[in-house]
């Protein structure tokens, strides 16, 4: 094998997805063409390779190398390249230059032996140090462990990610069991983890591989929203992703059944497979839902009907008969569910058992799922509310979410009431429940009608369906809200009437176009021009598409490009980074999309820290605020306030949200809705997707596209069978409680 040393002079060519890199090294005895994969590579980086002589028909003679190493330059000029390269997140050009002016031929041996001395640099303080400290150690093993990464096409973002995890032993875990990336990282799934495997020779009947796919398979299935997957159907998903006999895919299951990962439950003929976690889940809930339903509350000395019509006096209003229902119930329940769609007055009811309850000086606790959700509680009441996150007092340990708030230390409260509650799937109603103390009220509220939870499990329709829990359905419209087109739209499209359209000065209108290609550019009018102009709302804070679809035309990806640049367009001011096909740029409306409950944030008030945590969560949303080029970081700001810093190699946690999707809209409200309207595939133009859009908006409806379509959308009620068993479970379990 031949060795090589020089210094980078020109790079030619660089693949970022998988560290393919063209460059030209200069020796002592001339320029080299070198080829080969690294996660990193700079101008005027000193390096020594590792190689085979190959010929390229077209360039000639080339250095295939399959080792590379930095060599630590010895000269103020090279100390100064190899600092600001970017290999050390945190250090740019200027910090590097002011790094060598103060420390000058020591500056490497400083930042390795003695980094303290670096808060002599104005602008390092701790924070800063110690991740230029830690940056500085990983960079070394990095390299090594990144070659080995790219030979299997693994990014360098996925391969930071990696050895965050696993750190000097990645290479280790890897060769030993690639599978464990499909469920360690975010970004790897099955599919990738078997490529790596095959090419590593692993045997396609290995029990890693086998076990690995039924685990992809069972989280597939969670994604779509199953709690459990009928045994058959695992094994026939099964042996077509692994190309395997059935045999061996339920010889699989059973070998994860021993080790405790999935439970086989038997449901008269059929085999169902739990994920371990969504079983125990699934038992407690239905468990302490029926508890909580059955408690036995201490009387109220009160006459509820008196202070019922106290408050009808008070806000002079009159409530409707199923509105007195749900209060009363409210305040007489263990465990109350009220449902119902836009305009059913279930804000009003909300504000009157907190009303009541501060009378009676009983402490009553508001949650959601979502911050937005949060927030708008707190605007409609005035009474601050928490997502169920914050109530339940969450924290970051060891790579696990842990909430304080539990049996042992149960939430301080009377009555809890959570909005938005079709959003809890099993897992996060699991949490809430083990921080309910019996003898507190716990009223659910939500609209069953709209998508369900994007999490495993049917949790507020099965509770409903379950039949043994009290249920409140509010189904009567205001007279307020009938001025609104919005809520008597919703309604008609969820009994599946055709929605009265364009009415003059009214809040609901459809624009016909005809194909994608127009639909598209009405929306980037209607938001970059018509909007704001016409009914004076903010384009970027007020206005947002929902979309059915992720792809085409009319999908997130496309509009979510073309609303970038008509709405927050590239300028010399404005600084911008791009991750693989995706531009971030300052300014920009953006998402978060995946819990991360290890992120740190702050809240600043007039250039003040008030409040700092950890966890961000998919859905919500920001904006991009700062890039620095230096540091190598995005700062956002989201809509509650907090501010947090992303490095570059996070940035896939983070898209777009000029455009989303309509399942991620759930829990959130907005001014002014624009969607598309056209073909796509039936599982998505649904009722209820559509429904669900509608009642995002709070002031503004505009559907733009074919009515043929609109109508098909209303005309397919399609429901999507989840595989759950709340409410069988529920309906077991009050039989044994009442027995």
């Amino acid at each position: 094998m031949l060795s090589l040393e020089g210094v980078i002079e020109e790079i030619k060519f660089r693949n970022e997805a998988n560290g393919y890199t063209v460059a030209i090294l200069n020796t002592s005895d001339g320029p080299v063409t070198i080829v080969g994969h690294t996660p990193f590579l700079y101008l005027d980086e000193k390096v020594k390779v590792e190689g085979e002589w190959v010929y390229h028909p077209t360039y000639g003679e080339q250095l295939s190398f399959t080792n590379i190493t930095t060599v630590l330059p010895s000269t103020l000029t090279g100390i100064e390249n190899y600092l600001s390269s970017g290999l050390i997140p945190y250090i740019g050009p200027k910090t590097a230059k002011k790094i060598v002016e103060r420390f000058g031929l020591d500056s490497l041996d400083i930042i390795q032996y003695n980094p303290e001395r670096l808060k002599e640099i104005p602008g390092i303080g701790q924070r800063k140090l110690e991740k230029i400290v830690e940056a500085f150690k990983e960079q070394r093993e990095l390299r090594d462990i990144m070659v080995f990464l790219q030979q299997y096409d693994i990014s360098a973002n996925l391969g930071i990610r990696i050895y965050k995890k696993y750190g000097k032993d990645t290479i280790n875990i890897i060769s030993e069991n690639p599978y464990r990336l499909a469920e360690d990282i975010f970004g790897i799934g099955f599919k990738i983890a078997d490529r790596i495997a095959k090419k590593m020779g692993i045997n396609a009947k290995s029990i890693y591989r086998i076990e690995a796919g039924i685990k992809y398979l069972i989280m597939e299935f969670a994604g779509n929203g199953h709690s459990y997957i009928p045994l058959e159907e695992l094994k026939a998903y099964g042996a077509k992703l692994l190309q395997l006999e059935e045999d061996l895919i339920e010889e699989g299951v059973r070998s994860l059944g021993i080790k405790g990962s999935v439970n086989l439950i038997q449901d008269g003929e059929k085999t169902l497979v739990y994920y371990t976690p969504f079983h125990m889940a699934e038992n407690y809930v239905s468990r302490k839902l029926i508890e909580l339903s059955q408690v036995k509350l201490k009387e109220l000395d009160i006459d509820l009907d008196e202070e019922i019509k106290k408050i009808e006096e008070e806000e002079n209003i009159s409530f409707a008969q199923n509105q007195i229902l749900a209060i009363k119930e409210a305040m007489n329940n263990g465990l109350l569910v009220i449902t119902g769609g836009p305009g059913t007055g279930k804000t009003t009811i909300i504000k009157s058992i907190i009303k009541l309850c501060e009378d009676l000086r009983l402490k009553v606790v508001l949650g959601a799922p979502t911050g937005r959700a949060a927030k708008r509680i707190t605007e409609t009441t005035g009474k601050e509310a928490k997502t169920i996150h914050r109530l339940l007092e969450y924290s970051f340990l060891d790579d696990d979410m842990a909430f304080a708030k539990d049996e042992d230390n149960p939430i301080d409260g009377d009555l809890i009431i959570i909005d938005e509650a079709s959003m809890i799937d099993i897992l996060l109603m699991n949490s809430l429940l083990k921080a309910v103390d019996y003898g507190t009220r716990l009223v659910l509220v939500g609209d069953v009608d709209q998508l369900p939870s994007v999490g495993p499990g049917n949790v507020l329709r099965d509770i409903i369906s379950s039949g043994v829990v009290k249920v409140v359905r509010l189904d009567e419209i205001f007279r307020q809200s009938e001025e609104s087109l919005i809520a008597v739209n919703a309604h008609r499209i969820n009994r599946g009437e055709a929605p009265i359209l364009n009415e003059k000065n009214k809040d609901f209108y459809f624009i016909s176009e005809s194909n994608p290609e127009k639909i598209s550019e009405t929306i980037m009018e209607l938001c970059s021009r018509r909007l704001p102009n016409f009914y004076g709302v903010d384009k970027l804070r007020d206005i947002q598409v929902l979309t059915p679809m992720k792809k085409g035309e009319v999908g997130i990806n496309s509009l979510n490009q073309k609303l970038q640049w008509v709405l927050n367009p590239k300028t010399p001011t404005k600084a911008e980074k791009q991750i693989g096909s995706e531009i971030f740029r300052v300014g920009d409306k953006v998402m978060q999309i995946k819990n991360n409950y290890a992120t740190e944030w702050k809240i600043i008030k007039d250039g003040v820290e008030v409040e700092k945590g950890q966890g961000v969560f998919n859905g919500d949303f920001g904006f991009i605020t700062h890039i620095d080029e230096e540091e190598r970081i995005v700062k956002v700001l989201f809509d509650d306030e907090k501010e947090v810093e992303y490095e570059f190699s996070q940035l896939d946690e983070l898209k777009l949200a000029y455009a989303i999707t309509v399942h991620k809209s759930q829990g959130s409200e907005f001014p002014v809705v624009v969607m598309p309207i056209c073909w796509g595939p039936p599982m998505l133009l649904t009722r209820n997707l559509l429904y669900t859009a509608i009642t995002r908006a709070k002031s503004l409806v505009v559907l733009v596209g074919e009515e043929k379509y609109l109508y098909m959308m209303i005309k397919n009620n399609r429901i999507t069978k989840r595989y759950s068993a709340l409410d069988k479970k529920m309906r077991n379990y009050i039989s044994i409680f009442m027995g």
